[in-house]
């Protein structure tokens, strides 16, 4: 870690406790980590997966359940790729790890005409490889370091261009069906990550596959929050919790909510059409902080930070 002076000391033990908090609370509410658990933490080289590595290894040393991690890394030969950087990190840590090289870069760039996206592809060949990798290595969960931001950003992305309601999920089943894939900073902040990986001077490795096409969808939904988030304070943390907080009778989906068995009974339902009635929130209401955001609900294994 990058030294700090008194006065920046103590805000940066607010922000690595907030971190792990949160990725603790995450762990807790979806069940992501259970006791003898075999977690593959997938290292990019990126801020997130290094922060998420990072705090899962502390939270590996105090939880009150036993459970083993194995940090891997995806060479995929990408001209350049300083292959040295991740072994020596992670050996000074002492973590078990595996690296594994698979050409994927000759392959997308013998695919995908020059100018066009790379991510769709380079992700299903990513995905498999580390399927694979999660079956040898006897993991019984698969950790990615997508952050709430990244969450955010995908449901705007499947609503403006894929026509769906759908963001990534905390925990899922892979495509396959053989793994579990869980997403421990789900509701970690991406300038709460990007200051702490800075704090910590992780040995960032730049991806020049798909983190240099400028033109990408996602960075445009990333710049439109972005300015929202300077324009409107606390609209995105209102998005985020409104993911969590679902009426299906309210929406449109006749496979999420059997409409045609609606009947008047008679009696009130607090869920009923009254949402056009309701004030405008004000501004203090907005920033008031639900049962989701509250510490006290955050997982035991996090008391200790």
């Amino acid at each position: 870690m990058v030294a700090v002076t008194a006065d920046s000391k103590y805000g940066f033990n607010k922000l690595q406790k907030r971190i792990r908090r949160e990725t603790g609370k995450a762990i807790e509410q979806f069940g992501m980590i259970e006791a003898n658990d075999k977690v593959m933490v997938c290292l990019s080289g990126g801020k997130d997966s290094y922060t998420l590595l990072d705090t899962l290894l502390y939270l590996q040393r105090v939880a009150p359940i036993r459970f083993e991690l194995v940090a891997v890394n995806l060479d995929q030969k990408q001209p350049g790729f300083p292959e040295h950087v991740l072994p020596e990190y992670l050996q000074q840590l002492g973590v078990d790890y595996e690296i594994v090289e698979e050409d994927t870069y000759s392959i997308v760039k013998d695919k995908i005409p020059e100018g066009k996206t790379t991510c769709s592809l380079c992700s299903r060949l990513r995905r498999g490889i580390l399927y694979k990798t999660a079956k040898r290595l006897g993991a019984t969960k698969i950790a990615l370091g997508h952050h709430r931001d990244d969450m955010i950003e995908t449901l705007f992305l499947n609503m403006f261009h894929g026509g769906k309601l759908k963001s990534m999920p905390p925990k899922l089943v892979s495509d396959n069906g053989e793994h579990v894939v869980i997403r421990p900073l789900a509701f970690c902040r991406e300038k709460d990550i990007a200051r702490y990986a800075e704090a910590m001077a992780f040995p960032i490795i730049p991806c020049n596959l798909c983190g240099s096409q400028e033109n990408l969808q996602r960075k445009q939904i990333k710049a439109m929050l972005s300015e929202w988030d300077k324009r409107f304070p606390g609209r995105i943390e209102s998005l985020f919790t409104a993911m969590q907080n679902v009426t299906p009778s309210h929406l449109v989906d006749a496979n999420l909510f059997d409409f045609r068995a609606v009947t008047a009974t008679g009696e009130a339902d607090e869920n009923g059409d009254w949402a056009f009635d309701v004030p405008p929130l004000s501004h203090e209401q907005t920033q008031q902080k639900g049962p989701l955001s509250d510490p006290a609900n955050a997982i035991k294994i996090t008391q200790i930070a």
